[in-house]
């Protein structure tokens, strides 16, 4: 089975408060980008990887790439107004060959070689597979207009939803062609509006996505306690 990763990582870190773009930013003195990278790239059941990055910052992520000698990167290409544009385009080159794609957040360093094979081998077996780890937490709904509760979630029943996301790649192409939505929560979102069933692999807290100043913090502490 040939495995294709797309890496969404257009995204310019807006929440971030950052004058580089988000991927870019290091953690630990090195680029978060390439942290993802070198997990994914040195994980034998991915072939090839493809990369959707911002288009102005493409140059200086091709030359990081060189000079950390990162294998299997078969694309970088460039990213679209929304993370649903990115993973398009970044699903437009994908070989004919492909049986699987796995789609990762670029800004999620901290995934483990083992939650990846889960999730892949997961994948093979029903054709969709995600990862996730259930909520500690009271979850409540609210009125959002007003934020009054609205209900009490059981939280039994509620999973935080992470990356990677693997697809039989007929699954997924066909998923993103039958959508005209904008505002798409996760790749898994358009596959379960097509009625396929989707499997679901417990991942792990230290899977963060670095999105603002705080979880920055948390990733050099995740980063010092991984060298320890």
């Amino acid at each position: 089975m040939k495995v294709t990763a797309i890496v969404p990582a257009a995204g310019l870190g807006v929440r971030l408060k950052s004058n580089i773009a988000k991927p870019l930013v290091k953690i630990n003195d090195e680029a978060i980008i390439l942290q993802t990278l070198r997990k994914l790239s040195g994980h034998p059941l991915i072939n090839d990887i493809i990369v959707v990055f911002n288009s102005q910052d493409i140059p200086e992520l091709k030359d990081l790439i060189r000079q950390k000698q990162i294998r299997k990167i078969k694309e970088v290409v460039a990213g679209g107004t929304f993370r649903k544009d990115s993973v398009k385009n970044g699903l437009k080159n994908v070989s004919g060959d492909t049986d699987f794609v796995l789609i990762h957040d670029g800004v999620r360093p901290f995934i483990e070689k083992k939650i990846i094979s889960d999730v892949i081998e997961a994948a093979f077996k029903d054709g969709a597979a995600i990862v996730g780890i259930p909520l500690k937490s009271t979850i409540k709904k609210i009125k959002t207009k007003v934020l009054e509760v609205d209900s009490t979630l059981n939280r039994n029943e509620v999973w935080e939803i992470q990356t990677p996301q693997v697809f039989k790649k007929d699954l997924i192409m066909r998923a993103y062609d039958a959508t005209d939505v904008t505002d798409v929560p996760d790749d898994a979102f358009l596959v379960e509006r097509l009625g396929q069933r989707i499997v679901l692999v417990e991942g792990s807290p230290l899977n963060i996505k670095i999105t603002t100043p705080d979880d920055i913090i948390l990733a050099k502490a995740i980063n010092s306690l991984s060298k320890e």
